[in-house]
């Protein structure tokens, strides 16, 4: 069994200072530098920008989110070289080969924030001890400071027992996890298809402090997509015949959107989140945007659920005599762990003191990009688990007031150390 005490203090302390820093996704220049070099400090060769991210399958990615995250990086005092080197792209691999034949482990933790302002009341402890956001607006409120610090924790282990194990590690550092929007990115650099394994997972969830799912379901297929209307304006009381009315064209989506019919063999969602249109009380609305996702328990069912959404939206614009365009946003795909590395999992959770792991089927309940990955790595002959380190957290995930158990994390340091071992040593 894998010791990782030594490195307790580092994966706290560095959980603590990502935690003052959050960026939104692709906007992580900050974050990513850090990464790259506490990475290179360790040993690894370190691959950034296009070489880990094919940019032509980017999803929701902003050039002017981009343009913010380099300027908040240049603030703080990331150098141009390692700008340059990112060439306007986050996230980075670290790779380290033992230099004896092995497997190709591949391991991936996610790295932005969620647009939430945190809370400053005395009994959150990021506000009481001091490693409270310092970029309101923005936080760690899902749990991604802890994988990138678990991430470099581990990756800090493995480089010191390098001459225990075989074979090559690559360790993932991904962008825009939320709103699954990175993940597809990275899957089409090709970074993970020489991957005999990949392993992934989520802090808390559906799991308390001790627990640990290795077998969980629930991954829902997502697809994320801005729909934007575009009619024509006129004087709503001269001329209103000569308009075309973007707005009711939305509207009349939203509707009948919410009331697609729900598929027989299984779990599907539908939300509509923002509908921004308009643009004076006396004028005809000749632009409406719609931001919306479908859900599905299963690839055929997300899809029934994506025709049937655009269908609707090709329906009421042609209503209203509108244009329309649609983009995707952001997507994930389901996933079933392959036997072998649940093999694993188990092994290396229950060999960690006072873990209880959970084989029965636990409800992820949502969406997870890692699965673009993993899927990836499964099409090409490898094989793929996603599972869950629970951490008791006093409110829900993507809440002002979200924290974790830090204790729980050190455990889950111990678990992703003896899956390491158990899989290169």
């Amino acid at each position: 069994m894998a010791s990782t005490c030594a490195y307790n203090d580092q994966l706290i302390e560095i959980r603590r200072h990502l935690h003052t820093m959050p960026e939104e996704g692709w906007s992580e220049f900050r974050t990513t530098a850090f990464i790259i070099e506490t990475l290179r400090s360790y040993g690894y060769e370190v691959l950034t920008g296009k070489k880990v991210i094919n940019p032509d399958n980017c999803l929701g990615r902003s050039q002017k989110v981009v343009d913010a995250g380099i300027a908040y990086a240049r603030e703080n005092g990331v150098s141009e070289e390692l700008l340059a080197e990112m060439d306007g792209l986050t996230g980075c691999v670290g790779v380290l080969d033992t230099g004896r034949p092995g497997p190709t482990l591949a391991v991936r933790f996610d790295i932005d924030c969620v647009p939430v302002t945190e809370s400053t009341d005395a009994d959150h402890i990021p506000a009481k001890e001091g490693f409270i956001s310092t970029r309101p607006g923005l936080m760690h409120a899902c749990g991604h400071d802890a994988h990138t610090s678990t991430g470099l924790a581990l990756a800090h282990w493995v480089a010191d027992h390098k001459d225990e194990l075989k074979g090559r590690f690559k360790i993932l550092f991904q962008p825009a996890e939320e709103g699954v929007r990175g993940a597809a990115g990275m899957a089409a650099s090709g970074i993970v298809d020489d991957a005999d394994y990949f392993l992934a997972a989520h802090v808390a969830m559906m799991c308390k402090s001790g627990e640990v799912s290795i077998r969980p379901y629930g991954f829902l297929c997502t697809t994320k997509l801005d729909v934007t209307f575009k009619g024509r304006p006129a004087h709503a009381g001269v001329e209103p015949n000569a308009g075309r009315n973007a707005l009711a064209c939305a509207a009349n989506a939203v509707v009948q959107l919410l009331g697609i019919a729900r598929h027989g063999s299984g779990m599907t969602r539908i939300n509509v989140g923002q509908m921004i249109a308009g643009e004076g009380r006396n004028v005809i609305p000749s632009n409406a945007l719609l931001k919306m996702e479908v859900r599905g328990e299963t690839g055929e069912i997300n899809q029934y659920m994506y025709d049937s959404a655009v269908a609707i939206i090709e329906g009421c614009a042609k209503a209203q005599g509108c244009e329309y365009h649609i983009e995707k946003m952001g997507e994930a795909v389901d996933l079933t762990n392959d036997d072998e590395l649940v093999d694993v999992l188990r092994e290396a959770a229950g060999a960690v003191e006072g873990i209880n792991v959970r084989e029965d089927a636990m409800n992820f309940g949502g969406s997870e990009d890692a699965t673009i990955i993993a899927r990836r790595v499964q099409a090409h002959g490898g094989k793929a688990a996603f599972f869950v380190l629970g951490a008791d957290r006093p409110s829900g995930h993507h809440t002002a007031k979200f924290d974790i158990d830090e204790n729980a994390v050190k455990q889950g340091l111990n678990v992703w150390a003896n899956a390491v071992e158990r899989v290169l040593g």
